[in-house]
């Protein structure tokens, strides 16, 4: 089994396990980390399909993780700003919407 398989079987299982987090928790806090699973996972699919057997990687999907790695750590932090005004404003931790499915 080649590195690249590797990295993409276990990209596909973190994307499982993101979006298992982010379906199954009504917690703001745990959905966020189910989201930053789920985007590594995707971050790891993408190196893993960039590789191939000559040894040369792709350098375009290569760009493409280093930019969404900025991307998801401003969205992260614009994401626990929110959350925190949030719980300020309402004193809650989920949203009314899945306060309604409980």
């Amino acid at each position: 089994m080649n590195s690249y398989l590797i990295f993409s079987y276990a990209g596909v299982a973190l994307c499982g396990i993101g979006v298992f987090g982010f379906i199954f928790h009504s917690h703001l806090i745990k959905r966020l980390i189910a989201f930053n699973i789920l985007s590594n996972g995707v971050f790891l699919i993408l190196v893993g399909l960039a590789q191939n057997a000559q040894k040369q990687p792709d350098h375009l999907p290569q760009a493409l993780v280093l930019t969404g790695i900025v991307v998801a750590v401003a969205a992260t932090a614009l994401a626990l700003v929110l959350i925190k005004q949030w719980y300020a404003i309402s004193q809650q931790t989920t949203l009314p919407e899945d306060q309604e499915h409980q």
